[in-house]
């Protein structure tokens, strides 16, 4: 008796979805948490956006210019191939707006931290979020938080300070914010610097701490002496910081400061709750994704749906280094395990503009170049169906099996089955003949475990086929 199964039964061409989009397993119970609600007073989203498109017009303004005066041959930004605006350009842009060459720059280095202006390379062009402007109110308010979160590079720090104990400050200052937003009101300035010494001194105990490794009872070793502190970063006066951070949160609009006291603007309080919240949400997870490695974190998430993983990544990254967390993410993302380096890569997609640099670094790396490649195509604008355009084919082919293999180890035999429509390939004799070419490490497995998944036993042999034949090197 033979098949009426045709052996080279054609696939249906679908557009690939990403890993974290599919259930990692159908019997997985959806964790349901009540949305958290901001505190009373809050305004709602609206407001809080037109709040954040006034205080960025001037931003949104140079932005929507240099899209029309400066798009692709209308004339050039930079002077010297740098994407940054050359004195002719302030000048030209002052004289269209009505502004001084001052003030252009100001807020052309305002629309790039909140991300209306993307700086690629050598070259600078409109984000997608003065496109979104107008009529998406999460846009313009992601893109307020991203200019929060960027303070300290919006006004830089006085000359003359010690760069350590400008880093402390920096580092203190969520604390300073979340007091003034539990105080929901004004705070005298002594009682912030009191609490900024307090969390600067922790920092520099938790900097000087030695780990403790126990030894053997007959062997006595000396404790290593605490690291010592930069020299005058311990005596330097945290006063004139104070002074200049609330200065610069007061310049983004996230409070306001004047005789001798600061309070947070609806927008600050409303930003410093969504922080945290995201860090409170992750606490409460079982895992407790925020004290976990990048790794531990992603093995963590890989349970949860894309929206829920989403608010896990965004609280792990609120909680660390923004350079740190990318570079912890992209090492996870080399290791053996396929869902964690699609997951690193989703990750990365809420990182956004920061990891850009870092994600174009590496790809050339073969296990990471697809991804990377998605990733920065998605990022320069590309629309998630199309991005995989982007692929050559063999690289496409290298990716299904990676993606493949992430399914063979932690999801079930019907979805790795499913995975099979995604191919680029039109027939089945077609993908085994490149899966066997692009070389990927794991592809024995992959074709073991398709073929015991198959229902189709003409095809399922097949596969095998190609398995041995990988295995042998036939």
């Amino acid at each position: 008796m033979t098949s009426r199964i045709p052996r080279d039964s054609r696939l249906r061409l679908v557009r690939p979805r990403p890993l974290a989009a599919a259930p990692r397993a159908m019997n997985q119970q959806r964790s349901r948490r009540p949305a958290p609600r901001p505190p009373e007073g809050t305004p709602a989203p609206a407001e809080l956006a037109r709040m954040a498109r006034s205080g960025l017009a001037g931003a949104a303004r140079v932005a929507r210019w240099a899209d029309a005066a400066l798009g692709p041959g209308r004339g050039s930004a930079t002077a010297a191939g740098k994407a940054i605006l050359s004195a002719a350009t302030a000048e030209w842009a002052a004289e269209d707006l009505g502004l001084t060459p001052a003030q252009v720059r100001a807020d052309w280095d305002t629309a790039r931290l909140a991300g209306l202006v993307e700086v690629h390379g050598d070259t600078a062009r409109p984000g997608w979020r003065l496109r979104a402007w107008d009529r998406d109110d999460s846009a313009v308010l992601r893109g307020w938080v991203a200019l929060f979160d960027a303070w300290s590079l919006a006004h830089p720090e006085p000359e003359g300070n010690e760069p350590a104990t400008v880093g402390e400050v920096v580092s203190a200052m969520p604390q300073v914010l979340s007091f003034l937003q539990l105080s929901a009101g004004p705070v005298p300035v002594p009682q912030l610097l009191d609490l900024l010494q307090q969390r600067v001194t922790e920092l520099r105990t938790e900097r000087c701490e030695v780990e403790y490794t126990p030894h053997s009872a007959d062997t006595a070793r000396p404790s290593p002496a605490p690291a010592p502190v930069e020299p005058g970063a311990a005596d330097a006066p945290l006063a004139p910081l104070l002074e200049w951070a609330l200065r610069a949160l007061a310049a983004v609009g996230a409070l306001t400061y004047g005789e001798g006291q600061a309070t947070l603007t609806p927008l600050g309080s409303w930003a410093v709750w969504v922080k945290l919240e995201q860090i409170c949400v992750a606490a409460q997870s079982p895992a407790g994704n925020i004290e976990q490695s990048a790794e531990d974190m992603l093995r963590g998430c890989a349970q949860l749906r894309p929206n829920a993983a989403r608010a896990e990544y965004r609280a792990w990254l609120a909680a660390r280094p923004v350079a740190g967390a990318v570079t912890e993410l992209l090492d996870a993302a080399r290791g053996e395990d396929a869902l964690l380096r699609g997951l690193a890569f989703e990750a990365l997609r809420v990182v956004g503009a920061p990891a850009e640099p870092e994600v174009r670094a590496v790809h050339d790396e073969p296990t990471l170049r697809p991804y990377a490649l998605l990733w920065l195509a998605e990022h320069d604008g590309a629309d998630p169906e199309d991005a995989h355009q982007v692929l050559t084919r063999d690289e496409a082919t290298w990716l299904w099996v990676d993606t493949a293999a992430a399914v063979a180890d932690h999801g079930e035999a019907p979805l790795l089955v499913r995975h099979l429509e995604s191919a680029v390939q039109p027939t089945v004799p077609a993908l085994l003949n490149e899966v066997r070419a692009v070389g990927h490490p794991r592809t024995v497995q992959v074709l073991v475990a398709l073929a015991a998944a198959h229902p189709d036993p003409a095809l399922a042999k097949a596969v095998r086929r190609a398995a041995f034949q990988v295995h042998t090197g036939g």
